[in-house]
């Protein structure tokens, strides 16, 4: 009995060794179910356009999407960014450059690479980043209804869109009058007689941000170019605007060219 008890002993004692070498050398893995990414909605549940996986669906988002936004846009004014294509400046340029680049991730080589004016100015967007989301660079709608997924490769979606197609296909009208205007809000106004496109926007910054200017009625646009003028990015105050000599410029709703204030749909 004694050596049937040693003998037992040493076999689970061996038995316990290969064991151990096999856990050594080749790790025994748990079988865990492989996390799988939350699925993409390719819904259009407000019917705008848009699939409800581009749009900023928390507060937070969205009041870092307008800082982002609106922070890169104003910066133009004061120094323009190499990364803003130098064929691709005028009003609606300002709009597309300003959006794409307040949705990528703002770490230390996008600042670098921005310019040295440049800082951080709030929190990432978390909904969604730019290279990862179901438009990729093709953040804007080209043409009307709601969306389906089949839009994702017919080009209902482009990189680039005018004033008239970030108003038709993009944006939602507010009002005209200022006081129902939130930061990064567009104004928009139609001139057919005097320019090739008669659509131009502007972006509504409302205060000007790090500035002690008491003034919450700021805007920033390009003024579009031509093969003559390159055009420039102004930033002024819609009061100064009413003023404006020529009157189918001022801000006011018997201005029949001024069309109001619109809201970005994403962030409705």
């Amino acid at each position: 009995m004694g050596l049937q008890r040693i003998t037992c002993l040493a076999l689970l004692l061996a038995s316990l060794m290969f064991v151990a070498c096999q856990t050594d050398e080749n790790p025994t893995t748990l079988t865990i179910p492989a996390l799988r990414p939350e699925p993409v909605s390719l819904t259009d549940s407000d019917h705008d356009g848009l699939p409800d996986a581009v749009e900023l669906h928390t507060e937070n988002d969205r009041q870092n999407f307008r800082v982002w936004f609106t922070g890169i846009a104003g910066r133009q004014f004061y120094e323009l960014s190499k990364e803003w294509n130098p064929e691709q400046r005028d009003c609606a340029g300002l709009v597309r450059f300003a959006w794409r680049e307040a949705l990528r991730k703002h770490d230390r080589a996008w600042l670098q690479k921005m310019g040295e004016g440049f800082r951080p100015l709030a929190p990432d967007i978390t909904a969604y980043s730019l290279d990862k989301n179901v438009l990729g660079e093709k953040l804007f709608r080209t043409r009307a209804g709601e969306f389906v997924p089949e839009d994702l490769q017919n080009g209902a979606f482009n990189e680039f869109a005018d004033a008239g197609t970030l108003k038709q296909f993009n944006a939602t009208y507010i009002s005209h009058n200022v006081r129902q205007a939130q930061s990064g809000d567009l104004l928009f106004y139609f001139q057919p007689f005097t320019q090739k496109y008669p659509y131009h926007v502007m972006i509504y910054l409302g205060s000007l941000s790090g500035s002690q200017k008491p003034e919450s009625d700021w805007v920033v646009y390009h003024t579009g170019g031509s093969a003559e003028d390159k055009g420039e990015v102004r930033q002024v105050r819609l009061a100064l605007l009413a003023r404006h000599p020529n009157p189918r410029w001022r801000p006011d709703q018997k201005n029949k060219n001024f069309l109001g204030f619109y809201r970005l749909n994403i962030l409705r």
